[in-house]
Formats: structure tokens, sequence, C-alpha cells
């Protein structure tokens, strides 16, 4: 629903991979302009991905965030540069079911594709290169969940995913979660959307994420991003 009441945010966590890129990946210019003037009136911005904390460091030195991330899918937080890197999920429970994929498809002559495997702590991340339903049947009786990002597939500890992990980063931050605008476009998105203040799915993006939203952008992908951002925080732009 796009009809929504007056909300004034105070922090943001958004996703990156379709959400502050394009389809492709490309990171967009503007999404950025508009991360930094959050940044600039002392809003706080953390990032939330898929993506592995070396990653996500190089890109929050870039943009010129203060570092705090949520990363893996909620497997790994960390507040600023200097705070200590803290784990949610159980790697050894993902290794587990990666390992029972990884010999069900070689059966059926399909290699899966790792994903910067050497940088990750609690998730594993393969190519969309098999069907993230029947992965995820054929280890439904492992404590695992199965993500589909659109851009990948991960594997992720039972209960652990973004939304679990943003209440934690909330509670260090002392920000009520009520206070962030969140902002995503995919199934691994739906919890922390739906534990924000106001979460947001930008258009473009997978059903799952817009059916959870408060609201949806006309725009998509990055341009979108932008558009919600500005609609949000008014007196910035």
């Amino acid at each position: 629903m796009n009809n929504i009441p007056l909300f004034l945010p105070r922090a943001l966590i958004c996703d990156i991979d379709g959400t502050i890129t394009d389809k492709n990946r490309r990171i967009n210019l503007d999404s950025i302009s508009v991360i930094r003037t959050l940044l600039d009136n002392k809003i706080p911005v953390v990032l939330a991905s898929g993506n592995t904390v070396c990653s996500l460091t190089i890109l929050c030195k870039m943009i010129g965030t203060d570092g705090t991330i949520i990363s893996e899918n909620g497997g790994v937080y960390r507040i600023t540069y200097a705070g200590e890197q803290k784990l949610c999920g159980n790697i050894n429970a993902s290794r587990t079911a990666y390992d029972r994929l990884k010999d069900y498809y070689s059966k059926k002559g399909i290699e899966l594709e790792l994903y910067s495997p050497e940088y990750r702590f609690a998730d594993f991340a393969f190519a969309h290169n098999v069907s993230p339903k029947e992965a995820a049947e054929v280890v439904s009786d492992l404590p695992v969940n199965i993500l589909d990002s659109g851009f990948a597939i991960h594997i992720q500890s039972e209960g652990v995913n973004k939304g679990t992990t943003f209440l934690k980063v909330a509670e260090e931050l002392k920000i009520p979660p009520s206070d962030f605008l969140a902002v995503g476009d995919s199934s691994n998105d739906i919890e922390m959307i739906k534990k924000a203040g106001i979460g947001v799915a930008v258009a473009g993006g997978q059903k799952e994420a817009a059916e959870a939203a408060d609201y949806v952008s006309i725009k998509k992908y990055g341009d979108g991003f932008s558009e919600s951002v500005k609609k949000y925080f008014p007196s910035l732009f």
C-alpha cells in the first residue's frame, strides 16, 4: 500500500544488490549521493547484504559510512569499523547443508559454483543455476534456510536473517527499530522490511518484498531507492 502516515525516520538500513544498484549490479550514483546527504546530516546508515564482510567494508569506505554492517544475510554484523565482528549464524550447519546439495546436484551433472567461501563466516552462497525451491526441499530436514536474493542462493542458519540481526544492531545503536527506514528488493529483505518503522521495496525486485512493504517505489532499483529516501527525509532534499 502506498498511502502511509507521516513518518520521520532517524536512521536508514538498506540492502545493496538491486536496491542501490541497477539490475546488473552496477552502483547507482544518485543512490550514493543520497546516502552521503544522510551521512552529512548525521543520519546513521546501515548496509545490510548477503555479501561478505570484506566486500561491505570496502563499499562502506567508498561511500563514507561509519562501517556499521549486516553481512551474509544476518549471519554477521559489526558496529563501526572498530567494532567487534559478531557471528549470528552457524557455519557448520550451513556447511552440512551445502555438502548435501553438492552431492545431490553432482549426481545430476550440475556443479555448484561457490561465491567467496574463504571470506564467509556464517553462510554459504552459490550461483543461481539451480532451483532455490528444489534446494530447500533437499535440505528441509536440516536447521537451515535457503535464501534467494535474486543474485545468488544462500544457505543460512535457521532463525537467522537480516531482520533478526537488524534488531541486535538497532539495540547496540540505541535507536528503536521503529525509527528506521528499511529499503530492500528481494525475499531475503522481508524480515528487515517488516521490523522497521517503515519498510520500502524498490520496484523491479521480487514480489514477496513488495507484498511485505509499506511502500513500493515508482521507479526501479537504485532510482527507486533514491525516490524513497527523498520521500521520507524531505527536509534534506
